[in-house]
């Protein structure tokens, strides 16, 4: 049986240079979630349980979403969906040395990080 995998908290919206201040202001002062920088330059907003990450993307053209999946063995979870078919895409930002997880894409070409949390 596979490790389990669940939805985590957090939503990264890499959003281009020419709508990060409209995108910001939009959730800020149009919409009204609570903001907060933990993470600066990153903006982030509480949205209900999840966090709303706001990033700016210089060579981006257009607006991304990505997802975050949390499971207990990121390896044994990660080998589990290539097994299944599942492109792993880890080039797409380097997470650094040590950690405990990887970067997928769904079919829809959706951008997922799937990673063993600080507390399951």
């Amino acid at each position: 049986m596979p490790t389990e995998i669940k939805g985590g908290f957090n939503i990264a919206m890499k959003v281009p240079s020419h709508q990060y201040e409209a995108v910001i202001s939009f959730y800020r002062d149009v919409v009204g979630l609570p903001p907060f920088d933990e993470k600066a330059p990153a903006m982030g907003f509480v949205l209900g349980p999840n966090r709303l990450w706001i990033d700016e993307v210089p060579n981006y053209s257009q607006a991304e979403i990505w997802l975050e999946l949390f499971t207990g063995d990121h390896e044994k979870a990660l080998d589990h969906l290539a097994a299944n078919g599942v492109v792993r895409c880890d080039a797409v930002e380097d997470l650094g040395e040590g950690f405990r997880g990887g970067w997928i894409m769904n079919p829809a070409n959706i951008v997922h990080l799937v990673r063993e949390p600080d507390a399951w």
